[in-house]
């Protein structure tokens, strides 16, 4: 048998040179995308000092993108893309001065306007989650989550009835739901002046959160389960449970990396910024299918009823197909619900642990 030499060292198949421009990514931005992003971002101004871009800003949107997707580290970035000095620059740079947090709120508003809403809220959803951290995370800003078993950060969000991001909050893993609540609203009511009525779980009930809410003209109303030890899909709290998924599918979430609070933030907008841009990039008959169907009574999304809502032909005709339904958060929560009525049936009532 004979074998062939080959000069130099091997490569792995698939790997690609430096300098060679790759076919793309899936966390690539399409044409649409694009154009929805680029009006907010700061744009180089002619005779301006400092160094003359040289990276076009897309380059650089889809290098953050790709490394939120992933997950990778900085110094991981692919060879096609920007160096990673250039790409972390422009995402610190964005960080500070704010233009990532108006980009943020702009499509929020857009993406709300398209839905037939106020841009502005009137009602939030508050609630927390833990994460682990990584070795990157100094011990000042880590902490022991008891209730979880989870050693790192604590991200508190507010969300608005659909679901979108209005106001986030990096604290240890230590740090109690109702002290966080505070910096949280205050960031909410700062971000959104006509929000007056938050949705929160019982764990924001202790203490006096709701006395402390009211001097800044809002209501903390708590959605109690009725019993604690049986699965229950809560009204408005599994909207902001939903949240958190659509964050967690992207891997530098999942696990806190970085070493500023202020950075793991600017990954959940980034987050953010990429399902809003994909919603407002859709066609009209696709973008609003999943307000439609948030403003359905429970009954009109079971047995497909309209039940006095008016929908678009599309939402129409996806409700009388059953538990087919638009929003994936959605199809999770109520095929679970959809199995237990048919255990009911059977007369048999599993516990949560049983059925999941």
């Amino acid at each position: 048998m004979t074998t062939r030499s080959t000069r130099g060292p091997a490569r792995a198949q698939g790997t690609r040179r430096a300098g060679l421009r790759a076919r793309g990514y899936p966390s690539d931005l399409t044409d649409a995308q694009w154009q929805v992003i680029t009006p907010h971002l700061p744009r180089q101004v002619p005779g301006h000092r400092g160094r003359p871009r040289v990276w076009p800003a897309r380059r650089i949107v889809e290098a953050i993108l790709y490394l939120d997707r992933t997950g990778c580290a900085w110094r991981y970035l692919p060879a096609d893309f920007p160096p990673w000095q250039t790409v972390y620059g422009y995402f610190a740079a964005w960080r500070d001065d704010g233009t990532l947090a108006r980009l943020h709120d702009a499509l929020r508003a857009q993406v709300r306007a398209a839905g037939g809403r106020d841009p502005e809220p009137t009602a939030a959803v508050i609630d927390s989650q833990s994460v682990r951290a990584a070795d990157t995370v100094p011990k000042a800003t880590r902490g022991w989550d008891n209730a979880k078993k989870v050693n790192g950060r604590k991200r508190h969000i507010a969300v608005d009835t659909t679901g979108l991001l209005l106001a986030v909050v990096i604290t240890a893993a230590c740090v109690q739901d109702r002290d966080a609540a505070r910096p949280l609203l205050w960031n909410l009511r700062r971000a959104c002046r006509r929000v007056r009525l938050v949705w929160a779980d019982a764990g924001y009930a202790a203490g006096k959160l709701a006395t402390w809410a009211a001097a800044l003209r809002l209501t903390v109303q708590v959605v109690a389960k009725r019993d604690p030890h049986a699965f229950e899909i809560l009204p408005r709290r599994w909207v902001v449970e939903r949240t958190f998924a659509w964050i967690s599918k992207h891997r530098r979430t999942v696990r806190d990396y970085e070493h500023l609070t202020a950075s793991h933030e600017a990954m959940i907008l980034w987050a953010m910024i990429v399902l809003m841009a994909r919603r407002l990039a859709q066609p009209d008959h696709l973008s609003n299918a999943h307000l439609e169907f948030a403003t359905m009574p429970l009954a009109a999304r079971r047995d497909g009823v309209d039940a006095g809502v008016q929908l678009s032909s599309s939402a129409k005709a996806r409700v009388a197909e059953g538990y087919k339904f638009v929003s994936i958060g959605n199809d999770i929560n109520y095929l679970v619900e959809g199995v237990r009525d048919n255990l009911r049936q059977l007369e048999w009532a599993p516990s949560a642990r049983e059925l999941i």
